[in-house]
């Protein structure tokens, strides 16, 4: 229990500690107008309350995420709690806060314009390209999966449910932002948090009466516990597995939606900086609660496998992380729980489904220099997207969805270079950006090459450790040239080019 408590406290304090420095470092200026009042155009660039801002933040970047990739990332054991608590302090929640200020600061455009701006126009391509991917496969797979869980429920078959949230997400990315988007959020966002809550509450309960016991971070447990430790490493595979929670790329192509809706940019930190923190306690709530729950890391792997493991005097295996999340909530939280889970698990990938897509409308409407302010302009850019989006619905997915936790890594990594690159070009150091970048580079480079799974080649493990730290400090120290190199010529020398 000490390393829950002592976890989630770490988290609260670095907002308010490590937080505050960052926007302090970056240049934070309440006097400067945002682009919701100097672009305002009532549709995507609109002033909204500050605590709107923030929920709405949340509920785009959390979604299932931290749930179900804290859950299944726990089969890793106790080495998940660092890489959340460390990985969303000082690399999460600093990519998420840059990525919504240097939109603030450019006029509230997507990553590709930004990563063309700073780090060149060579790169914009391959930005594009990874938003768009990665925005399609999180907003197709976010229909096929709710549709699915509402057949089970409800006995409709998936293809009506298909049609059903299709034409929410259509409607909710062709509205203006505080219409549908900025009303229900709320209380999808009171739903995620109370459940992430009571869940917590009831762990340590539950660990104080001897119901169960959380386990406490060790050297003896700082292992791979995962059933299968050969085809998933702990270095790179837990990184790449747990992002949400800790650091996703999926956060960019969000900050810039909200950076159209913030009032000042005082309050930046709450929402970038703050609504990440939040996802992280809500990832580390969960990672702790699937290892409590089935008995130690070593109980949840069984649990997931035909070994199976014992838990309430029922025999559980073969569980898929849902599965997991419902037995906890019933088992925990009692009926009201499992109403909250089922509206958890349903309801909380359609809130990051429906601004995925409305993110992609962004995006491409910023490639094309397209004017988003009539509604007909919005309807010429979303038919395509829906188009192509209900084609993938109908065949099968499952190998576009293999490659996104990886995508999602690579995005992030590029948002963190260009954070660099913005400190470059504004005269400062670049190493709160830059150090977190040349890490992921080498998680990105090791996974791509030695990962067992299809996305990865499947070279020896040795060869992805030496490539993806060779490439990391090629990065890392062309990052410093060109920092040594713009101090010279003069501390505020434009260095776009970089």
């Amino acid at each position: 229990m000490i390393t829950f408590i002592v976890s989630i406290l770490l988290l609260i304090a670095a907002y308010f500690i490590y937080g505050k420095f960052v926007a302090r470092y970056f240049g934070v200026d309440p006097s400067r107008k945002t682009p919701a009042y100097e672009m305002a155009d009532g549709v995507d660039y609109t002033p909204m309350p500050t605590w709107k801002v923030f929920v709405i933040q949340f509920l785009n970047i959390a979604g299932l995420g931290p749930i179900f990739g804290a859950v299944t990332g726990a089969a890793y054991g106790p080495a998940a709690y660092l890489w959340i608590v460390f990985g969303c302090i000082f690399m999460g929640a600093v990519h998420d806060f840059f990525a919504g200020m240097m939109s603030i600061r450019n006029g509230g455009v997507n990553m590709p314009e930004l990563t063309s701006k700073y780090l060149g126009k060579g790169m914009k391509g391959l930005m594009n390209f990874v938003v768009i991917f990665l925005l399609m496969a999180v907003g197709v797979s976010f229909v096929i999966g709710p549709s699915g869980l509402m057949e089970n429920l409800t006995g409709w078959k998936a293809e009506y449910w298909l049609y059903v949230i299709f034409g929410y997400y259509i409607i909710a990315t062709l509205l203006p932002v505080d219409k549908i988007i900025g009303s229900i959020y709320p209380f999808m966002g009171a739903v995620l948090l109370f459940m992430a809550f009571g869940v917590g509450v009831m762990l340590v309960v539950g660990h104080l009466n001897g119901s169960h016991e959380m386990v406490e971070l060790t050297p003896a447990v700082l292992k791979n516990w995962h059933a299968d430790p050969e085809s998933n490493m702990l270095i790179p595979m837990m990184f790449i597995v747990i992002s949400c929670g800790a650091i996703s790329g999926f956060h960019a192509t969000q900050s810039p939606m909200m950076a159209r809706c913030l009032k000042n940019e005082k309050y930046a930190r709450p929402v970038f900086y703050g609504a990440m923190i939040a996802e992280g306690i809500v990832a580390m709530v969960w990672a702790s609660a699937a290892i409590a729950y089935c008995g130690g890391p070593e109980g949840l792997n069984n649990a997931t496998t035909d070994v199976g493991t014992v838990i309430g005097g029922e025999l559980v295996k073969n569980a898929k992380a849902a599965d997991l999340v419902n037995m906890i909530c019933q088992s925990w939280l009692g009926k009201a729980g499992a109403v909250i889970a089922i509206l958890g698990v349903v309801i909380c990938p359609i809130t990051s489904g429906d601004t995925a897509f409305r993110s992609l409308r962004l995006s491409l409407s910023d490639l094309f220099k397209y004017d988003q302010k009539p509604i007909k302009n919005r309807l010429i850019v979303c038919l395509p997207i829906f188009v192509v989006a209900f084609f993938f619905c109908k065949v099968d997915f499952n190998t576009a969805w293999k490659f996104l936790g990886i995508a999602n890594q690579v995005l992030a990594t590029l948002v963190l270079w260009t954070g660099a690159a913005y400190l470059i070009n504004e005269g400062k150091q670049h190493w709160m950006c830059s150090i977190p970048a040349a890490f992921l580079t080498f998680i990105c480079v090791d996974f791509i090459l030695s990962s067992p799974a299809p996305t990865g080649l499947h070279l020896s493990p040795v060869i992805g450790t030496v490539a993806g730290i060779a490439v990391a400090l090629t990065c890392f120290v062309l990052c410093i040239f060109k920092g040594v190199k713009a101090q010279r010529i003069c501390p505020m020398q434009d260095t776009s080019s970089l």
